[in-house]
């Protein structure tokens, strides 16, 4: 082989490389209250309604996780609703602090995982959202505290952030 046709045969293979990790273009975030997108193919928000299925639709939304128990929504049957529009639909209904548990955070942890994508994940407002994204980050992530709680805050970390710094601390989350 000469030298040109090695280079051209590294060029095409360079190519043919980029081209297969080429990452596509994030999505935008919905237009939902409080919705944000704390990494690829994963929307957190706040409560969503029945006349959200648009909007979901629109975002190519595959997958809804809900955090709220039944009783926040009367009234709103969101399981039976995201079925019917062909999402995938799990519950993990944290009614509050006393709900963020490892045990919860090993199941949020495998509901993520198991949820095609692009997934939205929401509660009332995405604050328990962004808990257990900041329990996860230091209990099964073992990052320190103030990364964990940064890492929730990109979630919707807000309200709940003393609660989740207490257990962190009893935890001995540095």
């Amino acid at each position: 082989m000469t030298l040109t046709s090695t280079r051209l045969m590294a060029l095409a293979l360079m190519g043919v490389l980029a081209a297969c990790h080429a990452v596509r273009a994030p999505s935008p975030v919905p237009p939902l209250a409080h919705a944000v997108s704390p990494a690829p193919g994963i929307f957190s928000a706040g409560r969503i309604e029945s006349t959200d299925l648009p909007v979901l639709r629109a975002a190519g939304i595959r997958s809804v996780i809900d955090l709220t128990p039944d009783a926040e929504t009367p009234g709103f049957d969101e399981a039976a609703e995201m079925r019917a529009a062909g999402m995938a639909y799990a519950n993990l209904p944290l009614s509050g602090p006393q709900d963020l548990t490892r045990s919860n955070v090993r199941r949020f942890a495998a509901l993520l995982d198991a949820a095609p994508r692009p997934v939205l994940v929401h509660c009332a407002s995405g604050n328990r959202v962004g808990a257990m994204a900041a329990l996860h980050a230091a209990w099964e992530r073992g990052l320190d505290a103030e990364q964990a709680i940064e890492i929730g805050k990109a979630w919707g970390l807000k309200g709940l952030e003393h609660e989740v710094r207490a257990r962190l601390r009893a935890e001995g989350t540095p």
